[in-house]
């Protein structure tokens, strides 16, 4: 009797899993009855991200309750090298996010990447911006689903203060450090930047770079071919800019010591001491998120102004700096012996598009200030700030993947640490540039 009612509840789930499968005519793999276990990283440690995340592979679990996921966050900072650790000791998650270039190339060259090529032919997902999907591929294979959203670079800035102290928003750098100035001498400290993670001081270098040469040096210095170097004029021009920047006053003291995992850099515009911050566009939602009311009485945004001299030079001024992905899951799926452990890879590709992409999982993406790589969601946007997101990222002729994604691991752990040393002023651009074609070579020798 007992066999016989363990046979009917597993065939009654058998039919329960075909009927998801085939919900809404949708074509999407069929998945196991058995038990299984996933294990997902992640990098959603605050709010909404995290809730929002955790509900998709709650809403997943419910449905394929024989499916139970492993759900890790972990700290953006360290997560790259954590990534590395875990697969180095043959404990790398099944399902791990990443930001696509060149880690997401040597994850695959490692073997810790399922080609999801065909399976995207094949079954039904999300209509992914084309720009989401290429910088998910490498060498014409599919490695990553996007489910972040679309996220860019942007000067945020006071508009109380601005008024109050007479500016006008800047177009140019010229216009830029004149209104620095105006607000050194009202008090004000003008870019609230958190360098102690890194990366953020690397959006002032890339932005400086693409206003000087779009992405033509930067092309060449990755390359590294017919005389490509990153102490070319453009590289060294920009690490000038920002240390001349650092001697002036226009960031806050101590600025390799404070953290943006910590909010560090949205508190010195909170507390009104800084005046600008750039950043990702994510921090609309964080923002928002810690106070609406304050961010919508005090916070625009601009365009990363124009390098007026390189301009006439003929220099495109549209390079904005950013992804399309926002993030992509990638899949480790795989048995001990090498082969493609399928019934997992199945159930990855449905989380990542049914959950981490449906409806409900966008609404909510929508509602955070975050906008979807799938098309359609931009005209949907009807948040202020984030409109004029989409207007400047819709409108560029090029976007440039964040350096410390789009190079070789081994190259944006030089990359990160240089920022440190371009914002301690303990290195300049020469030397920063110097390391960075070392590194560079090598990544291309190996």
């Amino acid at each position: 009797m007992k066999k016989l009612v363990s046979l009917v509840l597993a065939l009654m789930m058998l039919l329960g899993m075909m009927s998801l499968a085939t919900a809404e005519g949708k074509n999407i793999p069929t998945l196991t009855t058995e038990p299984m276990t996933i294990l997902l990283w992640d990098i959603a440690t605050e709010e909404p991200t995290k809730g929002i995340q955790e509900d998709a592979v709650a809403r997943f679990m419910a449905d394929y309750p024989n499916i139970k996921v492993e759900q890790v966050h972990l700290q953006n900072d360290n997560y790259k090298q954590q990534l590395v650790i875990a697969m180095s000791s043959g404990a790398a998650p099944n399902m791990y996010i990443h930001w696509g270039g060149g880690p997401m190339a040597e994850y695959y060259k490692s073997g810790f990447v399922n080609d999801i090529t065909e399976m995207f032919a094949k079954y039904d997902h999300p209509d992914y911006f084309d720009a989401a999907i290429a910088q998910a591929s490498y060498q014409g294979k599919l490695l990553a689903l996007p489910f972040g959203g679309l996220s860019g670079c942007a000067l945020f800035y006071n508009k109380t203060i601005f008024a109050e102290c007479g500016i006008e928003v800047p177009t140019t750098i010229d216009e830029l450090e004149a209104a620095c100035e105006v607000l050194k001498a009202n008090g004000y400290v003008p870019f609230a930047l958190a360098n102690g993670s890194k990366w953020t001081g690397s959006m002032y270098y890339m932005y400086l770079v693409a206003r000087h040469s779009g992405n033509e040096q930067f092309d060449a210095a990755y390359s590294q071919a017919n005389g490509g170097t990153f102490t070319s004029e453009a590289f060294v021009w920009a690490a000038d800019k920002i240390q001349d920047w650092v001697r002036k006053g226009y960031f806050p003291d101590g600025v390799n010591s404070l953290s943006t995992d910590d909010g560090q850099d949205r508190q010195l515009m909170y507390d009104g001491t800084c005046a600008m911050m750039l950043h990702g566009s994510w921090q609309v939602r964080s923002m928002r998120t810690d106070s609406v009311e304050w961010y919508e009485e005090n916070i625009d945004i601009m365009p990363f102004p124009k390098d007026a001299e390189a301009e006439a030079r003929g220099v495109d001024q549209h390079v904005e700096v950013g992804t399309a992905i926002g993030n992509g899951f990638s899949f480790n799926c795989f048995n001990e012996d090498g082969s493609v452990n399928q019934p997992m890879l199945d159930a990855c590709y449905v989380l990542a598009t049914q959950y981490y992409n449906d409806s409900i999982y966008n609404d909510k993406q929508m509602a955070s200030g975050t906008i979807p790589s799938i098309k359609g969601y931009e005209q949907l946007v009807e948040e202020p700030t984030n409109k004029k997101v989409v207007d400047i990222f819709f409108n560029a002729s090029n976007v440039q993947l964040w350096y410390d994604q789009y190079l070789p691991a081994s190259v944006t752990e030089v990359h990160k640490n240089s920022m440190i040393e371009l914002f301690g002023l303990t290195k300049d651009g020469a030397g920063i540039g110097a390391d960075h074609d070392a590194a560079m070579q090598a990544a291309l020798a190996e």
